[in-house]
Protein backbone atom coordinates (compact mmCIF):
# COMPACT_ATOMS: atom_id res chain seq x y z
CA UNK A 1 0.00 0.00 0.00
CA UNK A 2 1.21 3.59 -1.03
CA UNK A 3 2.27 5.51 1.75
CA UNK A 4 -0.80 8.57 0.97
CA UNK A 5 -3.54 5.47 1.24
CA UNK A 6 -1.50 4.06 4.66
CA UNK A 7 -2.06 7.52 5.80
CA UNK A 8 -5.52 7.98 4.90
CA UNK A 9 -6.37 3.84 6.20
CA UNK A 10 -4.67 5.55 9.33
CA UNK A 11 -6.39 8.32 9.77
CA UNK A 12 -9.72 6.76 9.35
CA UNK A 13 -9.17 3.89 11.56
CA UNK A 14 -8.09 6.61 14.66
CA UNK A 15 -11.12 8.42 13.99
CA UNK A 16 -13.10 4.66 14.20
CA UNK A 17 -11.34 3.73 17.26
CA UNK A 18 -10.91 7.54 18.99
CA UNK A 19 -7.19 6.78 19.01
CA UNK A 20 -4.41 9.40 19.82
CA UNK A 21 -1.01 8.17 17.84
CA UNK A 22 2.02 9.29 20.13
CA UNK A 23 5.36 9.17 18.40
CA UNK A 24 8.70 9.40 20.41
CA UNK A 25 11.70 11.39 18.97
CA UNK A 26 13.66 8.71 17.62
CA UNK A 27 10.64 7.08 15.55
CA UNK A 28 10.92 6.97 11.53
CA UNK A 29 10.05 10.04 9.75
CA UNK A 30 7.17 8.83 8.01
CA UNK A 31 5.71 7.71 11.28
CA UNK A 32 6.45 11.27 13.48
CA UNK A 33 4.46 12.77 10.59
CA UNK A 34 1.10 10.47 11.55
CA UNK A 35 1.11 11.26 14.75
CA UNK A 36 -0.40 13.86 16.96
CA UNK A 37 2.07 14.06 19.69
CA UNK A 38 5.89 13.69 19.04
CA UNK A 39 7.95 14.06 21.81
CA UNK A 40 9.54 11.99 24.94
CA UNK A 41 8.26 9.22 26.42
CA UNK A 42 7.33 10.73 29.70
CA UNK A 43 5.78 14.07 28.02
CA UNK A 44 3.97 12.11 25.30
CA UNK A 45 2.05 9.44 28.26
CA UNK A 46 0.92 12.78 30.03
CA UNK A 47 -0.44 14.26 26.76
CA UNK A 48 -1.91 11.53 25.91
CA UNK A 49 -3.86 11.18 29.63
CA UNK A 50 -4.87 14.20 29.07
CA UNK A 51 -6.97 13.49 25.87
CA UNK A 52 -10.38 11.89 25.54
CA UNK A 53 -9.33 9.08 23.58
CA UNK A 54 -10.26 5.64 24.52
CA UNK A 55 -6.91 4.09 22.74
CA UNK A 56 -3.14 4.94 22.51
CA UNK A 57 -1.28 3.89 20.07
CA UNK A 58 2.59 4.22 21.34
CA UNK A 59 4.90 4.26 18.77
CA UNK A 60 8.24 4.04 20.50
CA UNK A 61 9.40 0.93 22.69
CA UNK A 62 7.73 -1.49 25.39
CA UNK A 63 8.57 0.07 28.37
CA UNK A 64 7.45 3.85 27.04
CA UNK A 65 4.06 1.96 26.40
CA UNK A 66 3.94 0.61 29.81
CA UNK A 67 4.37 4.00 31.45
CA UNK A 68 0.94 5.43 29.12
CA UNK A 69 -0.49 2.60 30.66
CA UNK A 70 0.40 3.55 33.99
CA UNK A 71 -0.71 7.01 33.52
CA UNK A 72 -3.84 6.00 32.05
CA UNK A 73 -4.74 2.68 33.46
CA UNK A 74 -8.63 2.53 31.79
CA UNK A 75 -7.54 3.37 28.61
CA UNK A 76 -6.06 0.62 25.52
CA UNK A 77 -2.51 1.43 24.83
CA UNK A 78 -1.25 -0.41 21.83
CA UNK A 79 2.39 -1.08 20.65
CA UNK A 80 2.42 -1.78 17.20
CA UNK A 81 5.60 -4.18 17.16
CA UNK A 82 5.67 -6.16 20.57
CA UNK A 83 9.40 -6.53 19.80
CA UNK A 84 10.59 -2.76 20.38
CA UNK A 85 11.87 -3.35 23.41
CA UNK A 86 14.95 -1.32 25.23
CA UNK A 87 18.25 -2.59 26.08
CA UNK A 88 18.71 -0.42 28.54
CA UNK A 89 15.81 -1.03 30.42
CA UNK A 90 16.09 -5.14 29.79
CA UNK A 91 19.68 -4.76 31.76
CA UNK A 92 17.86 -4.31 34.89
CA UNK A 93 15.00 -6.39 36.26
CA UNK A 94 13.27 -6.80 39.32
CA UNK A 95 15.58 -9.32 41.04
CA UNK A 96 18.73 -7.23 39.99
CA UNK A 97 17.43 -4.16 41.45
CA UNK A 98 16.68 -6.20 44.39
CA UNK A 99 20.26 -7.62 44.57
CA UNK A 100 21.19 -4.30 44.34
CA UNK A 101 19.65 -2.64 47.21
CA UNK A 102 20.47 -5.69 49.46
CA UNK A 103 24.19 -4.37 48.61
CA UNK A 104 23.59 -0.58 50.02
CA UNK A 105 20.26 -0.64 52.38
CA UNK A 106 18.81 2.41 53.14
CA UNK A 107 20.06 4.32 50.70
CA UNK A 108 16.80 5.34 48.01
CA UNK A 109 16.52 4.04 44.79
CA UNK A 110 16.40 6.85 41.67
CA UNK A 111 14.96 4.73 38.74
CA UNK A 112 15.34 6.72 35.16
CA UNK A 113 12.09 6.51 33.18
CA UNK A 114 14.03 4.10 30.66
CA UNK A 115 12.87 1.17 33.22
CA UNK A 116 9.67 -1.43 32.81
CA UNK A 117 6.68 -0.84 35.33
CA UNK A 118 7.86 -3.28 37.66
CA UNK A 119 11.54 -2.00 38.18
CA UNK A 120 9.69 1.34 38.88
CA UNK A 121 7.09 -0.11 41.10
CA UNK A 122 10.08 -1.43 43.10
CA UNK A 123 11.94 1.97 43.42
CA UNK A 124 11.49 4.70 45.74
CA UNK A 125 11.65 7.85 42.82
CA UNK A 126 11.65 8.42 39.25
CA UNK A 127 13.36 10.65 37.18
CA UNK A 128 14.07 11.91 33.36
CA UNK A 129 17.36 13.03 32.00
CA UNK A 130 15.84 16.60 32.43
CA UNK A 131 14.77 16.51 35.72
CA UNK A 132 17.20 13.61 37.11
CA UNK A 133 19.51 16.51 38.81
CA UNK A 134 16.83 18.09 40.70
CA UNK A 135 15.05 14.74 41.87
CA UNK A 136 18.23 13.62 43.31
CA UNK A 137 18.49 17.03 45.27
CA UNK A 138 15.37 16.47 46.55
CA UNK A 139 15.98 13.57 48.93
CA UNK A 140 16.85 13.50 52.38
CA UNK A 141 19.62 11.37 51.81
CA UNK A 142 23.18 11.47 51.34
CA UNK A 143 23.81 9.19 48.75
CA UNK A 144 21.42 7.16 46.34
CA UNK A 145 21.20 4.26 44.05
CA UNK A 146 20.74 5.60 40.65
CA UNK A 147 19.68 2.94 37.87
CA UNK A 148 19.71 1.81 35.28
CA UNK A 149 21.97 4.04 32.82
CA UNK A 150 25.24 4.81 34.16
CA UNK A 151 26.10 7.80 31.77
CA UNK A 152 23.09 9.45 33.26
CA UNK A 153 24.20 9.09 37.00
CA UNK A 154 27.55 9.95 36.41
CA UNK A 155 26.21 13.36 34.74
CA UNK A 156 23.98 13.89 37.69
CA UNK A 157 26.64 13.16 39.85
CA UNK A 158 29.09 16.25 38.83
CA UNK A 159 25.80 17.99 39.18
CA UNK A 160 25.37 17.25 42.95
CA UNK A 161 27.48 17.40 46.17
CA UNK A 162 25.22 13.31 47.14
CA UNK A 163 27.04 10.28 46.28
CA UNK A 164 25.47 8.91 43.37
CA UNK A 165 25.99 4.73 43.39
CA UNK A 166 26.03 3.94 39.51
CA UNK A 167 24.66 0.44 38.30
CA UNK A 168 26.11 -0.98 35.23
CA UNK A 169 23.34 0.36 32.72
CA UNK A 170 23.85 1.98 29.16
CA UNK A 171 21.75 2.50 26.14
CA UNK A 172 24.03 0.96 23.29
CA UNK A 173 22.78 3.70 20.68
CA UNK A 174 24.42 6.24 22.90
CA UNK A 175 27.46 5.15 23.18
CA UNK A 176 27.89 4.10 19.72
CA UNK A 177 28.23 7.90 19.29
CA UNK A 178 32.19 8.12 19.88
CA UNK A 179 34.48 11.11 20.98
CA UNK A 180 36.60 11.19 17.14
CA UNK A 181 33.30 11.48 15.60
CA UNK A 182 32.38 14.50 17.66
CA UNK A 183 35.79 15.94 17.06
CA UNK A 184 35.63 15.39 13.40
CA UNK A 185 32.40 17.27 12.76
CA UNK A 186 33.74 20.05 14.93
CA UNK A 187 37.03 19.96 12.47
CA UNK A 188 34.30 20.27 9.87
CA UNK A 189 31.89 22.36 11.04
CA UNK A 190 33.85 24.92 13.62
CA UNK A 191 31.11 27.17 14.27
CA UNK A 192 28.61 24.66 15.05
CA UNK A 193 27.39 24.13 18.87
CA UNK A 194 27.52 20.63 20.31
CA UNK A 195 24.66 19.44 22.07
CA UNK A 196 24.60 16.43 23.45
CA UNK A 197 21.93 13.93 25.36
CA UNK A 198 23.08 12.87 28.98
CA UNK A 199 23.10 9.17 27.97
CA UNK A 200 26.72 9.76 25.92
CA UNK A 201 29.50 8.52 27.41
CA UNK A 202 31.13 11.24 29.89
CA UNK A 203 34.11 11.31 26.93
CA UNK A 204 31.53 12.74 24.09
CA UNK A 205 29.82 14.82 26.95
CA UNK A 206 33.36 17.09 27.58
CA UNK A 207 33.51 17.70 24.01
CA UNK A 208 29.99 19.29 24.21
CA UNK A 209 28.90 22.87 24.90
CA UNK A 210 24.91 21.95 26.17
CA UNK A 211 23.99 19.04 27.55
CA UNK A 212 20.16 18.44 27.76
CA UNK A 213 17.60 15.96 27.42
CA UNK A 214 15.86 15.37 23.86
CA UNK A 215 13.02 18.14 24.49
CA UNK A 216 15.65 20.37 26.21
CA UNK A 217 17.32 19.63 22.58
CA UNK A 218 14.50 20.56 20.98
CA UNK A 219 13.72 24.06 22.87
CA UNK A 220 17.06 25.35 23.02
CA UNK A 221 17.99 25.05 19.52
CA UNK A 222 14.42 26.60 18.89
CA UNK A 223 15.66 29.18 21.00
CA UNK A 224 19.02 29.29 19.84
CA UNK A 225 20.44 32.49 17.53
CA UNK A 226 23.57 29.94 16.58
CA UNK A 227 22.69 28.26 12.87
CA UNK A 228 24.58 25.40 12.93
CA UNK A 229 24.50 22.23 15.39
CA UNK A 230 26.51 18.72 15.76
CA UNK A 231 23.73 16.58 17.22
CA UNK A 232 24.56 14.19 19.58
CA UNK A 233 21.51 11.52 19.92
CA UNK A 234 19.89 9.11 18.27
CA UNK A 235 19.52 10.51 14.62
CA UNK A 236 15.91 10.17 14.34
CA UNK A 237 15.89 13.70 16.15
CA UNK A 238 16.67 15.14 13.28
CA UNK A 239 13.58 14.78 11.49
CA UNK A 240 11.70 17.03 13.93
CA UNK A 241 14.65 19.48 14.18
CA UNK A 242 15.00 20.24 10.23
CA UNK A 243 10.80 20.35 10.52
CA UNK A 244 10.96 22.98 13.29
CA UNK A 245 14.47 24.81 12.31
CA UNK A 246 14.65 24.65 8.31
CA UNK A 247 17.33 27.50 8.62
CA UNK A 248 19.55 25.89 10.33
CA UNK A 249 22.34 23.07 9.46
CA UNK A 250 22.53 19.81 11.68
CA UNK A 251 25.43 17.30 11.56
CA UNK A 252 24.90 13.74 12.74
CA UNK A 253 28.43 12.29 14.52
CA UNK A 254 28.96 9.14 12.94
CA UNK A 255 26.46 6.80 11.09
CA UNK A 256 26.10 4.40 13.76
CA UNK A 257 23.71 6.29 16.42
CA UNK A 258 20.40 4.29 14.81
CA UNK A 259 18.33 2.81 17.17
CA UNK A 260 17.16 -0.36 15.73
CA UNK A 261 14.70 -0.89 18.18
CA UNK A 262 12.64 2.38 17.40
CA UNK A 263 13.01 1.68 13.71
CA UNK A 264 10.65 -1.34 14.06
CA UNK A 265 7.61 0.28 13.93
CA UNK A 266 6.40 1.23 10.50
CA UNK A 267 3.60 3.17 8.78
CA UNK A 268 1.92 -0.60 7.91
CA UNK A 269 2.42 -1.58 11.47
CA UNK A 270 0.62 1.31 12.71
CA UNK A 271 -2.20 0.36 10.91
CA UNK A 272 -2.59 -3.24 11.46
CA UNK A 273 -1.81 -2.07 15.51
CA UNK A 274 -5.13 -0.16 14.70
CA UNK A 275 -7.09 -2.24 12.98
CA UNK A 276 -6.88 -5.42 14.62
CA UNK A 277 -5.88 -3.84 18.15
CA UNK A 278 -3.02 -5.09 18.52
CA UNK A 279 -0.76 -5.39 21.01
CA UNK A 280 -2.32 -4.51 23.84
CA UNK A 281 -0.29 -3.39 26.86
CA UNK A 282 -1.22 -5.03 30.16
CA UNK A 283 0.43 -3.60 33.79
CA UNK A 284 -1.26 -5.53 36.79
CA UNK A 285 -2.93 -3.23 39.24
CA UNK A 286 -0.71 -3.27 42.20
CA UNK A 287 2.74 -2.64 39.65
CA UNK A 288 0.93 0.60 38.34
CA UNK A 289 -0.16 1.47 41.98
CA UNK A 290 3.26 1.52 42.71
CA UNK A 291 4.89 2.28 39.87
CA UNK A 292 2.75 6.00 39.78
CA UNK A 293 3.39 6.93 43.06
CA UNK A 294 7.18 6.38 42.06
CA UNK A 295 6.14 8.69 38.71
CA UNK A 296 4.02 11.03 41.16
CA UNK A 297 6.87 11.55 43.35
CA UNK A 298 9.16 12.95 40.88
CA UNK A 299 5.99 14.92 38.82
CA UNK A 300 5.65 16.44 42.24
CA UNK A 301 9.23 18.26 41.90
CA UNK A 302 8.83 19.41 38.71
Amino acid sequence: MKADDLTARIIELKSRRNAVILAHNYQLAEVQDIADFVGDSLELSRKAAETDADVIVFCGVHFMAETAKILSPHKTVLLPDPRAGCPMADMIDVARLREFKARYPGLPVVAYVNTTADVKAESDICCTSANAVKVVESLDAPAVLFVPDKCLGAYVASRTSKRIVLYPGYCPTHHRILPEYVLEQKAAHPDAVVIAHPECTPEVLALTDVIASTSGIVRHIAQSEEAEFIVCTERGLMHRLQQDNPNKRFYNPGNLNICPNMKKITLEKVAWSLQDMVYSIEVPEDIIRKARAAIDGMVGIG
